[in-house]
């Protein structure tokens, strides 16, 4: 609570940051430095290398400014995505950016194959179901198509009601998830006139013949198979995979 100043209003109450430049004043100079290039960098943060760079302090007396700093929790340390080895510094009370944590994607730095593929699935589920929904309308073929279409905005209450997410998921989460749909060519995104974009599951225009389905059809060595030899039937792992 000493970071914060309240005060009433007629019958409410009103809650207000102190002056960050308080947080310090019982500090040094090069502290007070120290914490106002950290407060500049935002939420996402800054290395210790350019916090160095910008103060003209030494290695050493420079770990202690941070240490003091982040033992008083004026900051705090975010190891970001990607450099787990490094770490930025930013204020005590900020909310790291996702280009820093890797947003819901990630947890422990760790990036949830898992978790993405559930939501993958759940949405092409979801899109799916809106296709299936039209078969028995009665509307011409052009209000059909239309109904097929999905906001992003439904994916994700969808999404939000299963209750499958153990993080809040926006609705940009969403489209990303959306996105590799579009990309995987299952689904559509068009634009609608609000400028919202509006995705609907579509079929391939061609299904793969049988050929392509298995390991053959795509084998960089078929021509060298045989009967007898290195390289054959039987002997083929990615034959034994695919008939398992």
């Amino acid at each position: 609570m000493d970071t914060l100043i309240f005060f009433k209003h007629g019958d409410l109450l009103y809650y207000r940051l102190k002056d960050p430049t308080k947080f310090v004043k019982c500090a040094d100079n090069e502290e007070k430095i120290v914490y106002r290039i950290i407060e500049e960098a935002g939420n996402k943060g800054i290395w210790t290398r350019d916090i160095r760079f910008k103060s003209n302090l030494m290695h050493t007396p420079l770990q202690k400014i941070l240490k003091s700093l982040e033992t008083k929790k004026f900051i705090k340390v975010v190891k970001p995505v990607g450099a787990s080895k490094k770490k930025v510094y930013m204020l005590y009370n900020l909310e790291p950016d996702e280009s820093v944590t890797g947003g819901a994607w990630y947890q422990d730095q760790d990036f949830e194959t898992e978790f993405v593929d559930v939501l993958n699935q759940q949405c092409y589920r979801f899109l799916e179901q809106k296709r299936e929904k039209i078969k028995n309308c009665n509307t011409g073929p052009i209000g059909a198509r239309n109904m097929t279409f999905a906001s992003s905005k439904e994916v994700w209450k969808f999404i939000s009601d299963l209750g499958i997410s153990k993080v809040k998921l926006s609705v940009t989460n969403m489209e990303m998830i959306l996105n590799t749909l579009v990309y995987d060519g299952k689904v559509e995104r068009i634009l609608a006139g609000d400028g919202s974009n509006l995705y609907r599951v579509i079929k391939p225009m061609l299904s793969s013949p049988g050929l392509i389905r298995t390991p053959c059809g795509l084998c960089p060595v078929r021509r060298q198979c045989r009967d007898e030899g290195s390289v054959t039937p039987i002997k083929c792992q990615y034959i034994r995979e695919w008939l398992d």
